[in-house]
């Protein structure tokens, strides 16, 4: 039992010297770490350290490793990821029938396998450790300290990698000076709004209460963003430790994680952590003696889109339905049970224990002046390495897509970015060289948002693409106001009718004047921003929109209504491959006449038509397009 500052450092030096050991080999051991994130625990992840157990056992090799599960690597795209200490050797994309042979070659016989190593792309060289990998060069990692280094499951090894130093130095000060030193940070919240951090606290901190509340917002629905998920897998304790710092600062001796329940790894990973932590004595009553109480709770969400909003959340919390409130009062100063309450994301808080570990001035040094410290981005779409990136405030987003994401695939041509999620909008290529902050972004049409990054290549419709969002709007709203609720119903009836062909002219004209009406008169942040995804294609790619209404044509041959599928003649062998997997029949045999010979082809017939894409992938020789 930790019941004491002084038994707290005791026990941090302790376990930090003993994974030190660990990783450095002092021990005489290899030790063998798996990704334990979602994506490859779906690729078979713990099916394969399992393996590795069996077939260390079975070779007489346990004395010589250990097998461990840790967080996300980030690099998705590359996982499953097994990496080996102390020879630093990172293998990607491993399956079970490699282990036997990583075992013996590397384990028993000290040599690498070489064929599992990853390959640089451009100088096709085979890259042995993790930070030299152009994926990682450019990250500092800070929110997602610890993630892919410990076990997210074992205190020791969190406390090996620094947790709770930072909660120590928190109660060797006041709360207020606590709280200066998350204002000199300059941390902006990380969910969305960028709202100052310590200004809220200072708000909550203000506000006289027999009870306050602090609460983590984990309900992350942004579609293709997962950055809360892998921290909460990765490192949940970090983000229990920011949740304690934050409750001695504002007074607050009760704490609610709101996760969705769609991610069971990290909840399950919470409630280890929560219990180890309760168990060791850092939380729950008189912490290290202190005289400083805090308990953490855990609430389930539905995946609900709007409760991702604050005061949505904070009704979903108290059980009742997740819709927004009308501000003010603010949750600062009346939020939880109407008591004064702070609300951070999973990434904010995360944050919270390196800025009072290493001081605020370490972590103002990294960003830009009015975006400080570093962003989490969930890169996904037309890009080479999907993944989880961490990096400074301030980095471009040529940077994020090309030395990062490695670029587009298939030599495509980039065509924009989509940050912020629903609520973002579409950045294009002339905006490639422009720093990622939280003002620039909004400056440019779109917003940081919780960090979803979405990248579109030429094949993209980007007329398809506000269309998609606005399904997911409308879908998501929670229909309390009528802006929201019957203005994006509207604005996706006008997209429907432009993809489809019927659009006219005035259509543009509605929707611009659609957008202002739902922009400025809906009740919350989702309302609010919802038509974000169209006026930015209308301002940069209005040209896609004309020819949708004008041309009746879809540039990208995405919209089905606008596309036919042609046999081109010339090109076709008559093979019958494209008719044998027509799921309606439509395609036929014809002959025609060129140069005096009688030869056999094949014609679509569109009105019978499902484009259902099936002829394409299985013409042989590329007879088959879109028009």
């Amino acid at each position: 039992m930790i019941d004491s500052i002084q038994k707290l450092e005791e026990r941090i030096e302790s376990c930090t010297n003993c994974f030190n050991e660990k990783i450095n080999g002092d021990d005489g051991k290899r030790h063998i770490v798996l990704c334990g994130g979602t994506g490859c625990l779906s690729n078979n992840s713990k099916e394969i350290k399992e393996k590795f157990e069996a077939v260390l056992k079975e070779k007489g090799l346990s004395y010589k490793a250990t097998v461990n599960q840790v967080g996300c690597f980030g690099f998705c795209s590359q996982g499953p990821f097994v990496k080996i200490y102390p020879e630093d050797t990172l293998y990607r994309l491993v399956t079970i029938d490699d282990v036997e042979e990583i075992v013996e070659s590397d384990i028993k016989n000290d040599t690498i396998v070489e064929r599992l190593l990853y390959e640089d792309p451009s100088t096709k060289e085979k890259v042995k450790k993790q930070d030299d990998i152009n994926f990682y060069k450019k990250q500092k990692r800070v929110a997602l300290h610890g993630c892919g280094v410990i076990d997210p499951e074992d205190i020791t090894e969190a406390l090996g990698v620094g947790a709770f130093k930072g909660l120590k130095r928190a109660l060797s000060m006041t709360p207020q000076e606590v709280i200066d030193e998350v204002l000199a940070s300059g941390i902006r919240g990380r969910g969305g709004a960028g709202f100052p951090s310590g200004r809220k606290w200072q708000f909550a901190r203000n506000v006289e209460s027999d009870e306050k509340y602090v609460v983590c917002n984990g309900d992350e629905g942004d579609p293709g963003a997962f950055m809360d998920r892998s921290i909460l897998e990765g490192n949940p304790l970090a983000v229990i430790e920011g949740m304690m710092i934050a409750g001695y600062a504002i007074g607050a001796s009760n704490g609610y994680f709101y996760v969705r329940a769609e991610y069971p790894i990290a909840v399950n990973r919470l409630k280890i952590a929560i219990k180890q932590a309760e168990d060791a004595g850092i939380l729950g009553d008189n912490i290290l003696g202190t005289g400083f109480s805090f308990r953490c709770h855990l609430r389930l969400g539905a995946g609900a889109f709007v409760c991702g909003e604050e005061t949505a959340l904070l009704n979903s919390i108290e059980g009742k339905r997740g819709m927004p409130r009308p501000r003010p009062p603010f949750p600062a100063v009346k939020g939880l049970w109407g008591k004064p309450t702070i609300i951070n994301n999973v990434e904010t808080l995360a944050c919270i224990p390196f800025i009072l570990r290493e001081g605020a001035e370490t972590f103002a040094g990294v960003g830009t002046e009015n975006s400080k410290g570093t962003k989490v981005f969930a890169l996904g779409g037309k890009v080479n390495n999907v993944g989880l990136v961490e990096v400074p405030m301030g980095t471009t987003l040529r940077e994020l897509i090309y030395d990062i994401g490695g670029g587009i695939p298939n030599g495509k041509k980039f065509k924009a970015i989509q940050t912020g999620g629903p609520s973002g909008g579409c950045l294009t290529e002339e905006y490639l060289d422009e720093p990622i902050d939280f003002d620039n972004l909004v400056q440019k049409g779109s917003m940081m948002g919780s960090g979803g990054a979405i990248v579109m290549d030429e094949d993209n419709c980007m007329v398809d693409v506000a269309k998609f969002y606005m399904e997911f709007i409308c879908e998501e709203s929670c229909g309390k106001c009528s802006p929201c609720r019957i203005g994006t119903k509207r604005m996706l009836e006008i997209l429907t009718r432009i993809t489809e062909g019927r659009g006219t002219m005035k259509d543009l004209d509605d929707l611009d004047e659609l957008s202002q009406t739902v922009k400025n008169n809906s009740l919350c942040a989702l309302g609010q921003t919802s038509a974000n995804p169209i006026t930015s294609t209308l301002s940069h790619f209005r040209d896609e929109y004309l020819a949708h209404i004008v041309d009746k044509k879809c540039p990208s041959h995405v919209c089905k209504s606008l596309m036919e599928y042609h046999i081109d003649p010339d090109k076709c062998i008559g093979c019958g491959m494209c008719a044998k997997g027509c799921p309606v029949d439509c395609i036929k045999r014809t002959d025609y006449v060129a140069e005096g010979h009688k030869l056999a082809s094949l014609e679509i017939n569109s009105s019978e038509c499902v484009k259902c894409g099936s002829c394409i992938s299985v013409c042989r020789v590329g007879a088959i397009e879109k028009r």
